[in-house]
């Protein structure tokens, strides 16, 4: 297969660490020039001092003017664009829907999905201008799954799946291809607090929460950053030209989320 993004030019937000760290370094191996941003200054130094390459730039991607302005930046600072990684998530409170509050639920549903739409907004114009190229937007099996306790990522991650469709089907005349990932439960510490929370919810260990979740899988494990990240490398190499407007699960063979 042919995975060279060699003269490519590429966007991803929250690549500090995570999914987000692993594409870069896959993505820059494999030719790419990589601009990030991340919340995390200290993450984001020292993904930069490990990636060849690598820039970027502190971004709140909740922030909608700060975060138009560093994709504007990054844009020019490329001189160009190829792809687009929308990867910028949060986790969102653990609560019934009853008990979530208004704050939260715009938090989360601005991180999670506004921040997809503000980036491929901006991404197009350049992407048309290249002749095409790829976006990769980051869903996730809760928007394929119900997700009790987490109403507002669910709806998130299923307004996502939508999104990405509806651009692919407005893109595709230009060349321009839109898929997203649905992750299962990847292994980091976002996972990890989302294990202490559900199990302080129900009243039970974290190791019996864990062990909960992974038995929902045909694998019996959570899935890697590493497992994301060459599924994104794959969809935006020309190994994946012909694919758009796909949901694609990378989850262990989950069969759905508690």
């Amino acid at each position: 297969m042919n995975l060279d993004l060699t003269g490519k030019r590429a966007i991803i937000s929250a690549g500090g660490a995570g999914i987000g760290r692993r594409t870069a370094e896959l993505f820059t191996a494999a030719g790419a020039r990589v601009v990030v941003c991340d919340l995390d200054a200290d993450a984001l130094e020292t993904a930069k001092a490990s990636i060849p390459g690598l820039e970027g730039s502190v971004c709140d991607v909740a922030d909608a003017g700060a975060y138009q302005a560093f994709l504007e930046g990054a844009i020019d600072r490329l001189g160009g664009l190829d792809i687009m990684v929308n990867n910028a998530g949060t986790a969102g409170p653990t609560a019934p829907v009853e008990e979530v509050a208004l704050e939260d639920w715009t938090a989360c549903l601005t991180v999670n999905m506004t921040s997809a739409f503000l980036g491929t907004r901006t991404a197009v114009p350049a992407l048309k201008k290249a002749g095409g190229g790829s976006i990769v937007n980051l869903s996730s099996a809760a928007g394929k799954f119900a997700f009790p306790m987490r109403s507002p990522y669910s709806a998130a991650k299923f307004g996502i799946v939508g999104f990405t469709r509806t651009c692919a089907m407005e893109l595709g005349q230009y060349g321009i291809r839109v898929n997203c990932i649905q992750p299962g439960p990847v292994e980091g510490a976002r996972i990890d607090r989302v294990i202490r929370a559900k199990a302080e919810a129900q009243g039970i260990s974290e190791n019996a929460m864990r062990d909960q979740m992974t038995s929902g899988t045909h694998l019996r494990s959570f899935v890697t950053a590493s497992d994301i990240a060459h599924q994104i490398l794959f969809l935006c190499s020309d190994a994946g030209c012909r694919i758009t407007g796909q949901a694609l699960s990378v989850d262990a063979g989950l069969e759905g989320l508690m």
